[in-house]
């Protein structure tokens, strides 16, 4: 099968034949008991798989095949498989396997799991033609979606769920939004169904024309000042020197979340200015496969609207590197085989 994998960590600058990625072909893969065969037909090009490539963080293994938000078709079913019929479409998110029973497993946050697997990281993912999933950890995809459309929904669409969950907004109240890319332009369309005002800051001009026909309440720079206090807020870009001025614009009691599995150095805070009066500051690990449900049966019912850029499979050296320079608006996602029209 055609596929990417990462062959060495490095910088995603200069010519893509000189990047960390590398484009060929490998063995298909074969499904274990109580897994599926997955024939690919789109796949999201998520910031993580940016933050692999380029080192940000530490591989698990060598050459493993990045992409976690993977829509394809069932081919195979391993022994033990009752969920999934042969040609059911199936998606395959970041969690990909967790142990079931560790103490955060037995209570319900298995998102917190001490021996879990990851998608792209421990496991080969979706730059590739085929691919592997546990059948307890693949999700339906709603008829409403296109595959293009659903792809993004699988990762971006789930955390920025969670994240907005995590933030601990009020009903109706003010949100405010720092960075602007797949993932937060999906939790802006939920938390605006849900009643709020987004308040989105960001350095992308484009991603602010987007934000503004979204509807946002304010769009400005990703260091602007919000004209009003906000309530809860989420900082989807992986910058913490954003940290600070995030904090300085909650009211008071309000939650700062940040989305990201990799955040900068966050500088110095001042306790009075930054956390005083109950401010708070939380991270978002992973998600949970309800989490996953949950917001694949509200997308639907809104529906979300994801706003995609796609590429060729061969062309996935090139997608990594428009998002690293914010050159791609909402989320990129690679055609990797035949499957439903945009």
């Amino acid at each position: 099968m055609k596929a990417w994998w990462i062959d060495h960590t490095a910088p995603l600058t200069g010519p893509v034949r000189d990047g960390p990625l590398r484009f060929g072909h490998l063995p298909d893969p074969v499904p274990g008991a109580g897994e599926l065969l997955v024939q690919v037909r789109v796949c999201g090009v998520c910031r993580t798989d940016l933050h692999l490539a380029e080192g940000d963080l530490a591989p698990h293994r060598r050459h493993a095949v990045p992409g976690h938000e993977v829509v394809g078709t069932v081919l195979e079913a391993g022994a033990g498989c009752t969920r999934f019929r042969t040609g059911e479409r199936v998606g395959i998110a970041w969690l990909r396997s967790t142990c079931g029973t560790c103490r955060f497993c037995r209570r319900g946050a298995e998102n917190l799991c001490l021996a879990p697997r990851f998608t792209g990281w421990d496991d080969d993912g979706g730059y590739a033609e085929r691919a592997t999933v546990p059948e307890d950890f693949a999700y339906r995809i709603p008829d409403e979606f296109t595959d293009e459309q659903a792809a993004p929904l699988l990762c971006a669409g789930i955390i920025g769920y969670r994240a907005l969950r995590r933030s601990a907004l009020r009903a109706g109240g003010r949100l405010g939004i720092y960075g602007f890319g797949a993932s937060a332009h999906l939790a802006a369309q939920v938390a605006m169904y849900e009643g709020a005002e987004v308040y989105v800051m960001t350095r992308s001009g484009e991603a602010r024309e987007l934000a503004a026909r979204l509807g946002a309440a304010f769009v400005g720079g990703a260091e602007d000042e919000p004209p009003d206090l906000l309530d809860a807020a989420i900082l989807f870009a992986p910058a913490g020197n954003l940290v600070p001025a995030a904090l300085r614009a909650l009211d008071r009691g309000g939650t700062l979340a940040v989305a990201g599995i990799y955040l900068s150095t966050i500088p110095p805070l001042d306790y009075a200015a930054d956390l005083f009066q109950e401010r708070q500051l939380r991270s978002v690990t992973a998600n949970t496969r309800r989490d996953g449900e949950e917001l694949l049966e509200l997308a639907a019912r809104i529906p979300l609207r994801p706003t995609t850029v796609s590429y060729p499979l061969e062309q996935a050296g090139q997608a990594l590197r428009d998002l690293a320079a914010d050159r791609v608006t909402g989320a990129a996602v690679l055609r990797v085989s035949a499957g439903r029209a945009p």
